[in-house]
C-alpha cells in the first residue's frame, strides 16, 4: 500500500479555497501550522499523517494505527473474502477499515499478524533489505535431522523461480517439531523449504516479527485477539513509524 505525500502548496490547493500560488503568502503570514510548528516553506512535505491547520481550521488529523493480532487457523489474511472470516472480522477498532496486512499468513497458518494504515511503514517492514527476522514454530509429518539444519543454513533452491532462499536458522525442538527463523517471505516458502525433503508441514505458527512477539506486555495475546503495538515495541522493531505529535495552538513552536 502506497503512502500519500505531497508538497504543502499542492495539498493546500486541494483541501482549501486557496490556490497553489496563494500558499507562499499564507506561509509568510504564519497562517499554516504543521504538526504544531509554523510552516516554513511551500515545498514542505505533507504526509497522510501530518496534522495540518490553516487559519485555525484542521485540514487533516489522520493518525497512524499499528496493531498486532494472534490469527487463528481458518481465518484468511485479507480485508474481504466471500468464503472465510478475515483478520479484520476479528478486530474491534474505529479505524479498522483503513488497515491493511503486513506480511500475510496462509489460511491454516496461525500466529502473529501486523496491521496498519501506514503504507510507508508496512513497505519498509516487507523490504528484503530490511532483513527483518520472522520466526515460526513448525510441526512436521516426518522426523527431522541435522541435514535440515545445514540445508536451511545454506539456502534451498526453488527450481520454479530459479532462485535460492536466503540463509535461514533452523532449531530442532523435538523429532517432529522445529523453530525456523528467516528474513524473507516468498510464496509458501516454509512449506516449500520442508517440501525439499518431502516432509509435509502439519502446523505452522508465527511467533515473532523482529522483536515483536505474541508474549509482549507480560502475557500471551489470546488467539483471535488484537491490541495496539506499544511505542517501545515500535521502537525496538527498528523500522521508523509515523509520528503524530503536535502542540496546541497556544504552544506553537516558532
Amino acid at each position: 500500500m502506497k503512502s500519500k505525500t505531497d508538497r504543502l502548496d499542492r495539498y493546500i490547493s486541494r483541501n482549501s479555497e486557496f490556490s497553489i500560488s496563494d500558499t507562499r503568502l499564507l506561509v509568510a503570514q504564519k497562517r499554516i501550522i504543521l504538526d504544531g510548528c509554523l510552516a516554513s516553506s511551500v515545498q514542505q512535505r505533507v504526509t497522510e499523517f501530518t496534522h495540518v491547520v490553516l487559519d485555525g481550521q484542521c485540514l487533516n488529523d489522520s493518525k497512524p494505527v499499528y496493531l498486532m493480532l494472534n490469527k487463528p487457523r481458518g481465518v484468511v489474511s485479507a480485508t474481504k473474502d466471500l468464503e472465510h472470516s478475515t483478520v479484520l472480522d476479528l478486530i474491534e477498532h474505529p479505524r479498522k477499515n483503513e488497515l491493511h496486512i503486513v506480511g500475510r499468513l496462509d489460511l491454516n497458518t496461525t500466529g502473529l499478524v501486523l496491521l496498519t494504515n501506514d503504507g510507508a511503514w508496512s513497505r519498509k517492514i516487507s523490504l528484503p533489505e530490511t532483513k527483518l527476522e520472522k520466526t515460526y514454530e513448525v510441526s512436521l509429518s516426518k522426523p527431522l535431522s541435522e541435514e535440515y539444519v545445514a540445508a536451511f543454513r545454506e539456502g534451498i533452491y526453488f527450481a520454479y523461480e530459479g532462485i535460492t532462499t536466503r540463509p535461514a536458522s533452523l532449531k530442532i525442538l523435538s523429532e517432529y517439531t522445529a523453530r525456523l527463523t528467516l528474513v524473507e517471505g516468498k510464496y509458501h516458502q516454509v512449506k516449500r523449504m520442508f517440501g525439499h525433503f518431502r516432509n509435509q508441514v502439519l502446523a505452522l505458527h508465527r511467533v515473532s516479527v523482529g522483536s515483536i512477539t505474541l508474549e509482549g506486555e507480560g502475557e500471551q495475546l489470546a488467539e483471535g485477539s488484537s491490541r495496539p503495538l506499544t511505542e517501545e515495541e515500535l521502537s525496538r522493531l527498528g523500522v521508523r513509524a509515523a509520528k503524530h505529535q503536535f502542540d496546541s495552538p497556544a504552544r506553537i513552536k516558532r
